[in-house]
């Protein structure tokens, strides 16, 4: 506001104009606004910006450690970035990039923990930690998982790490968690599949449903869902008049999961009979 007052002669004035007529025009503002325009030239020189200062490596790590220790992450992650900065090529270089990684994922800062695994794998493939590079990677994808009624790529970011991990290293100590993580990602996603199929087929769309169970059902069978989709391809069947696709989808489900719920509920459906006793006990109960 204060250069916008400066008369347009003022403005276009080179350096060496007579400086009576600057003099001139700062005795007729305000006292205050002199101390304001001051101070933010004073403010613009740079003299309050605090000065680079090395610091030794392993005082730095070792702070950024016990930083760690103490529960403050983000604290200890951006130290550890300052050891990288500070002493780029030395050995603490390489090893804090992945501790700066691991503080920001403890922190839940997944962004960032993603950058700093990328740049740690893509310069240093062959490194020992390698493998758990590739671990805490797909872990901040596996975390940021949601919902079955929402977006899902998280979860195939996630599978397709995990599956990194199992295949380059499937004699490393990550890997065997990797597995179980990775069935618990499929029967997320058939879950999801499972969730569309149902809202498809309380709207009438049979035909759209059928396609996510079969989906279910042919690709993620070692999943919990598959019996369920079964008798959901059934209802599908039965409500198109397909009797004969829905008597077999019925009679590979009780070959399978005999014991399942969703086969009784099949089995009455298809054969018009009913199994269950009217009373409110159990089914199995009835023996």
């Amino acid at each position: 506001n204060l250069v916008a007052a400066l008369p347009a002669t003022l403005l276009l004035m080179d350096y060496r104009t007579d400086m009576t007529l600057i003099n001139r025009f700062f005795e007729r503002l305000p006292g205050l606004s002199v101390i304001v325009l001051v101070s933010l030239v004073a403010g613009c020189s740079g003299d309050d910006v605090d000065a680079y200062v090395e610091r030794p490596v392993e005082e730095l790590y070792s702070e950024a450690t016990t930083a760690l220790e103490a529960g403050e992450t983000l604290k200890a992650a951006r130290l550890f970035d300052e050891v990288e900065r500070q002493h780029p090529y030395s050995a603490w270089a390489t090893k804090a990039q992945l501790m700066a990684a691991y503080a920001y994922y403890e922190n839940s800062y997944f962004d960032e923990a993603i950058a700093a695994l990328n740049r740690f794998i893509q310069l240093h493939p062959t490194n020992r930690d390698a493998p758990y590079a590739h671990y805490l990677l797909a872990l901040c994808y596996y975390e940021q998982i949601s919902d079955i009624t929402r977006d899902q790529s998280m979860t195939l970011q996630a599978l397709s790490h995990l599956e990194t991990v199992t295949k380059r290293y499937p004699n490393s100590k990550y890997a065997q968690d990797a597995r179980l993580k990775i069935d618990l990602a499929y029967d997320h996603l058939a879950g999801k599949e499972m969730d569309v199929g149902r809202g498809q087929q309380r709207r009438g769309q049979c035909i759209a449903a059928i396609n996510r169970f079969r989906n279910v059902v042919e690709k993620y069978q070692t999943t919990t869902h598959v019996p369920e989709a079964l008798h959901r391809l059934t209802e599908c069947y039965s409500h198109l008049g397909m009797e004969d696709e829905a008597k077999k989808t019925a009679a590979v489900l009780g070959h399978n999961f005999p014991g399942s719920e969703w086969y009784i509920d099949s089995y009455e459906m298809v054969e018009g009979k009913q199994v269950r006793p009217k009373e409110d006990k159990p089914w199995y109960k009835l023996w």
